[in-house]
């Protein structure tokens, strides 16, 4: 695969940055970048420079007091380099900001630091050391792509990482005010380009601003042409002049032209106060709690409890399974890997919950050994997030004996694991400012402030927004009959793991998965039945369980029958559920599509494919859909909670657009519409 397919597919190499230090006159560490040949920042006073240039340039302090909305002020920068500028944002927001106001910062960058030499450019600076510590422990592996971190209740931060134009071009956002940042254009004229100044006007607010070091005629020229006014205004230390302006109207973003169908639907004419969020699984409970730390009350329902469905099983595996080469399903799953491992730490950073013991894929056969190698060779990860491994490796890693294996090769991911599902939707549904209740939703009405939820028991509950999160019954209601799911039943095995009978300690995948024990007890599975959704253990999938686990481990099924472990299916114990699973295997999150209203509007791409027309899709108002999970729940469900959460609260999206309409819930009409043209 070429780089510009790995760039087209979001996979491209992502390099690190080069760096060398320079000492100046104070002792003080400056980086040098190696690749640009120029400095990260002033080396007179790198924080006085950024609050002369960016905080004072956008007149944040005086906006940071004045802010009222109940959405975030939001705050977009071409160029995160040291992360200085946006930390020292941060601290303005800490001291200009009333209680309930919000920041969030967009961010691009290329070439993303180390960790390492993340915490060393910022060591400069004690009085920032809190906010550096917050940002290097989230700090993201260098894969391209979104990533959100939180740096604390009111500020999140979404690191773009990629070049600024191909980022910002698909950004799901609007800014406030811009940090026009990065090398000097002579240094680094490819990312100062007209598809850069395009990108940031489509994706600004009326009036939004910004800020620059630089006077150069290309940014002056590139500005002007989108629509900014600038102006020159005195510069830093022995910079002269420097550049500020702001634009009244934006240009249009024509992302969406060629899919006016997944255009989202403009925020709520009031921001929404109290959700009620319908399903206390994984899905459900991420949403309420993703919800509840933005400040808004949220009712969460289910029929049983917190964890009761299909996601409370006492052991989860993290993991995922990518296609041999990248696609967009793939992309959705890496970045919900990588976005729960620091959800994970965000929401259990006692690590009670959950454990990042890594996750081995075995080869158990020719055909998936060279779909492994294959695998390897299309993507460009780096091996903290994926590597491939040989046998001798593979019996270091896992904590078995080789002679428990027949594989050959693995692939193994370090940062992945396995968690307490049940006790973490226990958890999220705890959060304050969420309150559960026991209820039965069977009909969903629109009000006139929002929705009324009719519940078995002839009770009610009105409510702004809804979310609907229960699994394969998410098409219950009316307004969602049209989405289609397919009921999948699982089962898992347990045994009590015997004395001297060596513990995996990492998730072992091949047909089924096996993960570290917890409380003594060793889990595996599970069986997978679609259309049946029966949830009562059965005596033959406990069978299914055990030869699976020995197709996988030979050796170790041995150990366990000479150690005396219960492998007797008639006398196993497990648990059964039934997940949901969508016709393409992605999950659907996002608005619940008025499906009438898109077969009308559409109605001629079932004639002509290309016949596109220029209609915004029509959805329920108020109404959103987080389902069809299947057995990769953990990996995408905060994920999905999070992009739900940030369309209803009028945020950027912590994904690309292309992935946002990968998810979306009207996804199949269109298709089963474009289908018709081939009939």
């Amino acid at each position: 695969m070429s780089v510009t397919d790995r760039l087209r597919d979001g996979l491209a190499p992502l390099e690190t940055a080069r760096l060398d230090w320079q000492r100046d006159d104070g002792d003080l560490e400056t980086p040098h970048s190696l690749t640009f040949g120029d400095v990260y920042f002033s080396r007179q006073d790198g924080r006085a420079e950024t609050e002369h240039v960016f905080i004072d340039g956008n007149d944040l302090p005086r906006r940071f007091r004045e802010w009222r909305e109940a959405r975030p002020f939001v705050i977009g920068e071409t160029g995160f380099g040291t992360g200085l500028n946006l930390l020292c944002a941060w601290a303005c927001f800490r001291r200009h900001a009333t209680p309930e106001a919000r920041l969030h910062l967009v961010s691009t960058e290329k070439y993303p630091l180390t960790r390492d030499d993340l915490t060393r450019a910022l060591a400069a600076w004690p009085e920032l050391a809190d906010a550096a510590a917050r940002l290097a422990a989230q700090w993201p592996e260098p894969v391209a792509g979104v990533h959100r971190l939180w740096l604390d209740q009111k500020v999140t931060l979404d690191l773009h990482f990629g070049d600024s134009a191909e980022c910002l071009a698909a950004l799901d956002g609007r800014v406030d005010a811009w940090f026009l940042d990065g090398f000097a254009p002579s240094k680094n004229p490819q990312m100062w380009q007209p598809a850069l100044f395009e990108a940031i006007a489509c994706h600004s607010r009326p009036g939004a601003t910004f800020a620059t070091f630089t006077c150069a005629g290309v940014v002056k020229r590139g500005l002007k042409a989108v629509g900014f006014q600038w102006r020159k205004v005195p510069g830093f230390g022995r910079k002269r002049e420097m550049l500020s302006g702001e634009i009244e109207t934006p240009a249009e973003d024509s992302a969406r032209h060629a899919t006016p169908w997944f255009t989202p639907p403009a925020p709520a004419p009031r921001p929404a106060q109290h959700v009620a969020v319908i399903g206390a699984g994984l899905a459900g409970a991420s949403v309420a709690h993703a919800l509840a730390r933005r400040g808004v009350t949220v009712t969460l329902l289910d029929r049983e409890a917190p964890g009761a469905g299909a996601s409370g099983n006492a052991q989860g595996a993290l993991y995922i399974k990518l296609a041999v080469a990248p696609n967009a399903h793939s992309r959705l799953y890496l970045a919900g890997l990588l976005h729960s491992r620091r959800w994970l730490d965000v929401v259990d950073p006692e690590g009670a919950l959950w454990q990042q013991s890594g996750v081995l894929q075995l080869a158990n056969t020719p055909d998936e050994a060279e779909r492994q190698a294959r695998f390897l060779t299309h993507y460009a990860l780096p091996g903290s997030v994926v590597e491939g491994i040989d046998a001798a490796t593979l019996a270091s890693r896992s904590g078995l004996p080789p002679q428990a294996f027949t594989a050959e090769h693995a692939l193994d991911y370090p940062t992945a694991g396995w968690v307490r599902p049940q006790a973490l939707c226990q958890r999220l549904a705890a959060s304050s400012g969420v309150r559960f209740q026991h209820g039965e939703v069977e009909t969903l009405t629109p009000a006139r402030d929002g929705w009324r939820l009719a519940l078995a028991d002839g009770g009610t509950l009105d409510a702004d927004q809804v979310v609907v999160a229960t699994a394969q019954l998410s098409n219950r209601f009316a307004q969602t009959a049209d989405l289609p799911l397919q009921p999948i039943r699982g089962q898992v095995s347990q045994v009590r793991l015997p004395e001297g009978v060596p513990a995996p300690t990492r998730v072992i995948c091949a047909g089924g998965y096996v993960p570290p024990p917890a409380d003594g007890v060793l889990t595996f599975g599970a069986t997978f039945a679609p259309h049946d959704e029966s949830d009562e253990t059965r005596e033959a999938d406990h069978a299914a369980n055990l030869s699976e686990l020995a197709r996988t481990l030979p050796g170790y099924v041995e150990a366990l029958r000479a150690a005396g472990a219960e492998l007797d299916p008639a006398r196993m114990v497990g648990r059964a559920a039934v997940r949901a699973a969508s016709p393409d295997k992605s999950p659907y999150a996002g608005p619940a599509p008025d499906a009438t209203a898109w077969r009308h509007d559409y109605a001629a791409l079932s004639k002509d494919a290309k016949r596109i027309a220029a209609i915004p899709g029509a959805h329920h108002a108020g109404l959103w859909i987080s389902t069809a999970h299947g057995s990769r729940g953990l990996a995408s469900a905060p994920l999905c909670a999070e992009l739900i959460a940030s369309r209803i609260c009028d945020e950027p999206l912590p994904l690309p657009v292309a992935l946002v309409d990968q998810l979306h819930p009207g996804r199949r009409l269109i298709r089963e519409l474009i289908r018709l043209t081939r009939h």
